[in-house]
């Protein structure tokens, strides 16, 4: 007998339960890709929409969402109030005392260093990173690691955009913006040009069929949602992937202490303070802060551990810090597992976003995780007959993706100096993973960590080689350097190499020749930004942002 035709099992219907950033980012992704041969349902619950306390990304979400979608970086910036992030600028990581939004001093120096995108250069065949401990082994050197191997602090730290106004592009950079406007942008796109479903109903019950797999959504007012193909997007309820199917969440408290959170968006006089191109992760007395900063205000919140601090405390340390008033202030009090399902894709249903798998947001990755899931499963998509091989590398790379990030993050608590709190000290003595101590040793020897061997345009061009190798040399760099955890010794291949050292001196000569460049030529981000937001005059394709001459000379002649 044949085997059924591949047509007779072509997935026909995929039914995602949830909106939000994660709902309607997988809908409108999977809208592009099945090029109408299946209809995208999404269903949601009528919620009443909250106040943004803003949310950060990282590079690649234009090139691999947003270009995907054909959707220029200019239109859904204007829509979602969204500025430009360099970096992330990590405050008093390494002094002890209670949360404050000025660094404090270290000797002569600001207890702060950034994390900035972008791959670090080599000189023969060996990152920047090292010939710069060399230097500052041998006390040829006192200044930071991020402001000799990077050409974005100086003009970060004078508030100056990544992008003339001429439309080019003076660094890598990503975003900040307000993640409730997002998913009420890409609702209209998804509806209104991808042919997304949307029903706006709540869920009563799961049907199952006689293989365990759901075969419809039933809705509290009688509709019945079929599908081949579900998509859990309903949160930390984890609707679908925890309550139907039982798939076991696997709570990692073990590797990060942080579970809870209050959040607020503060006013800010853009004009007179001018607006910060990077996040900031102010450290606090048991976890740390977050600042992210839009037009005319910024999204705060103090990430916390319940196990270290009440919320009524956590509330007044973060009011306290940004100068608010309990009573008054708007707050959302926001408590989160940190962890992943054993599983992402159970039977005929994949969980993205919440509903699958959450790390505190110090790195910026909760959106990441989200697209980068929708990516891999396109690329793993299934028919009806649900290939159990597509599914396990499904699951094996979305598990790599989230372990290697947790690792990542709890090294930044491990490798502080800070221990003078309960919270700190605590950090000190979790579990870690194979993986994670292996790193630690590397970075000890003087070896690099994850070094990509390719250029940044090539690294950068391809999704699929950053994907698995996301945090590379540099990022651990910024991390153990900013905070004063050096190796123990310099990489002793450099020893032989007195060529390659003294050809190094010039790339950091270069790197100070650019960083005056662009603290002289960049635009404020401030004029950059309400330019953008505010003007007709912008001249936009999908590869750069350009202000018409006239539009320039008003904004020139307009006084600050």
């Amino acid at each position: 007998m044949a085997p059924p035709s591949s047509r007779a099992n072509q997935i026909e219907t995929v039914v995602i339960l949830g909106g939000g950033t994660a709902g309607w980012m997988s809908a409108c992704y999977l809208a592009k890709f099945l090029q109408g041969t299946a209809r995208v349902v999404l269903m949601e619950t009528p919620t009443i929409s909250k106040i943004g306390v803003g949310e950060a990304t990282v590079p690649n979400l234009q090139k691999v969402f947003f270009d995907y979608l054909g959707i220029p970086e200019h239109e859904w910036m204007r829509e979602c109030n969204a500025s430009f992030k360099t970096a992330v600028r990590f405050v008093n990581w390494r002094t002890p005392g209670p949360g404050v939004r000025s660094p404090r001093s270290i000797g002569c120096s600001p207890d702060h260093f950034y994390h900035p995108f972008g791959i670090l250069p080599s000189v023969d065949q060996v990152p920047l990173s090292h010939y710069w401990f060399l230097r500052r082994y041998r006390q040829q050197t006192n200044e930071a690691f991020d402001y000799a191997c990077f050409t974005e602090p100086p003009f970060m730290d004078a508030k100056r955009s990544p992008r003339w106004f001429d439309g080019r592009a003076a660094t890598r950079y990503a975003w900040h913006f307000d993640a409730h406007l997002v998913a009420d942008f890409l609702r209209r796109h998804g509806t209104r040009k991808l042919g997304v479903i949307h029903v706006q109903d709540e869920l009563s019950h799961v049907e199952f069929d006689n293989r365990g797999y759901i075969a419809a959504l039933a809705t509290k007012s009688g509709r019945r949602l079929a599908g081949d193909l579900f998509i859990d997007c309903s949160g930390f309820r984890s609707l679908l992937m925890n309550k139907a199917l039982n798939e076991p969440f696997l709570d990692m408290n073990d590797h990060l202490l942080c579970d809870s959170a209050v959040a607020a968006s503060v006013p800010h006089d853009d004009q007179r303070y001018g607006i910060e191109p990077y996040t900031s992760a102010i450290a606090m007395e048991s976890g740390w802060t977050w600042k992210i900063p839009m037009l005319g205000r910024f999204g705060s919140g103090y990430v916390y551990s319940s196990q270290f601090c009440s919320e009524d405390k956590a509330v007044q340390d973060f009011c306290r810090l940004w100068g608010l008033d309990p009573d008054k202030t708007q707050l959302n009090r926001i408590r989160f597992r940190v962890g992943r399902n054993r599983r992402s894709w159970v039977n005929n249903c994949v969980g993205i976003g919440l509903s699958s798998l959450f790390l505190e947001p110090l790195e910026s990755t909760g959106i990441y995780f989200i697209y980068a899931a929708v990516y891999q499963l396109a690329k793993h998509f299934p028919d009806k007959t649900f290939n159990p091989v597509l599914r396990d590398r499904f699951n094996r790379e979305v598990e790599a993706m989230f372990d290697d990030t947790r690792d990542f993050i709890q090294s930044h608590f491990r490798v502080s100096p800070r221990v003078d709190t309960p919270f700190w000290k605590a950090n000190k003595d979790l579990y870690m993973t194979d993986n994670l101590r292996e790193k630690l040793e590397t970075y000890r020897s003087g070896l690099p960590i994850n070094q990509p061997f390719t250029d940044e345009n090539t690294y950068y061009g391809s999704f699929d080689a950053e994907f698995r190798n996301f945090w590379t040399n540099g990022s651990y760099y910024c991390i153990y350097a900013g905070v004063g955890h050096v190796p123990e010794q310099p990489l002793p291949a450099l020893l032989h190499k007195p060529s390659s050292v003294a050809a190094a001196e010039g790339v950091f000569a270069e790197i100070k020749q650019r960083q005056r460049l662009l603290c002289e030529t960049l635009p404020s981000l401030y004029d950059y930004l309400r330019v953008l937001h505010h003007s007709e005059g912008l001249i936009a394709d999908a590869d750069s942002m350009t202000l018409d001459p006239r539009v320039l000379e008003q904004l020139t002649r307009t006084p600050k």
